[in-house]
């Protein structure tokens, strides 16, 4: 049964792709980025904010590591996120979001000061393949000729964002427990958000953009991070991670059905590529630490 814990997690996530193609034709991008935070954030208030107000005095001195979390993970993500629906795919959105734990692998040579495995390089190189791959349509004539499309870039910097954060996240050991940190990172990310609201032409929460905004809020923000955290605890971190190479499968199955996305053979070898890229490379990371373990 703990195994339906990180499923769930990641059915979730890839319906988050579904909800950004779908929710870009009917609300603005900087809208729903504020709304899915502002609404997850009331629902928190009432089981968080005596804790936070408790804590405060511990809290303040990372008040500006938890703002630049907040603008990496919560803004800026998830911002582009939004933005790149105009211009992609919900399939390219999964394939790409799932090179986020390669990417914190290089991130964490300079950071973490840790050290990279041969065949962590082997996989960075199959996964980079697979990527222009499937960025160019089988044809590396015409990504050379056109390059990628906007959508794509932005969910390539949004990749390298997430990977940043989670990384940053390790190396910055903080005295709270991960709901304080999600609720702290959360408020900071209404108030960098509102700006780009106010900004938003569509604003208003139309019928059919409340189940987007309510999917979004409370799905992905709240009950996603909810299960996850079980799971890591249930099954452990390495078990639970497995289950993210499933998420581009997931999405574009749903992605078939729901937004009636062809899926062609350089979609299945790109993505067969990038996953096993990441699989490798993880793979190696693991055992490397095991051995470290029983040393």
């Amino acid at each position: 049964m703990f195994y339906l814990l990180p499923l769930l997690t990641v059915s979730i996530w890839a319906g988050n792709a579904i909800v950004n193609k779908l929710s870009f034709s009917v609300i603005d991008p900087g809208a729903i980025a504020f709304y899915r935070w502002f609404f997850a954030m009331l629902v928190l208030t009432p089981f968080l904010a005596k804790s936070i107000w408790q804590h405060r005095k511990t809290i303040k001195p990372y008040l500006p590591k938890l703002a630049f979390l907040s603008l990496l993970g919560m803004v800026l993500n998830q911002s582009l996120g939004y933005f790149a629906a105009a211009t992609t795919t919900a399939t390219n959105m999964a394939l790409i979001i799932s090179l986020v734990p390669l990417i914190s692998m290089f991130l964490s040579v300079p950071l973490l000061s840790q050290r990279l495995s041969p065949l962590a390089i082997v996989g960075a190189i199959l996964s980079l393949g697979g990527l222009v791959l499937m960025l160019s349509h089988g044809n590396l004539n015409q990504l050379a000729a056109q390059g990628i499309t906007q959508g794509d870039g932005l969910l390539l910097i949004a990749a390298f964002v997430y990977a940043l954060y989670c990384v940053l996240l390790k190396r910055w050991q903080m005295p709270l427990t991960n709901w304080q940190s999600v609720y702290v990172q959360g408020v900071l990310a209404v108030i960098m958000l509102f700006p780009m609201f106010l900004n938003s032409e569509r604003m208003a929460i139309t019928a059919e953009a409340f189940p987007l905004v309510m999917y979004a809020a409370m799905l992905g923000s709240l009950i996603a991070p909810w299960c996850w955290l079980l799971g890591i605890q249930r099954l452990g971190a390495d078990r639970t991670a497995m289950f993210m190479n499933l998420m581009p499968v997931i999405t574009a199955l749903i992605a078939s059905v729901v937004l009636n996305e062809q899926l062609e053979s350089y979609h299945y070898i790109g993505g067969v590529m990038v996953l096993s890229g990441v699989a490798l490379a993880q793979k190696k990371v693991k055992a490397r630490q095991q051995k470290m373990a029983t040393a």
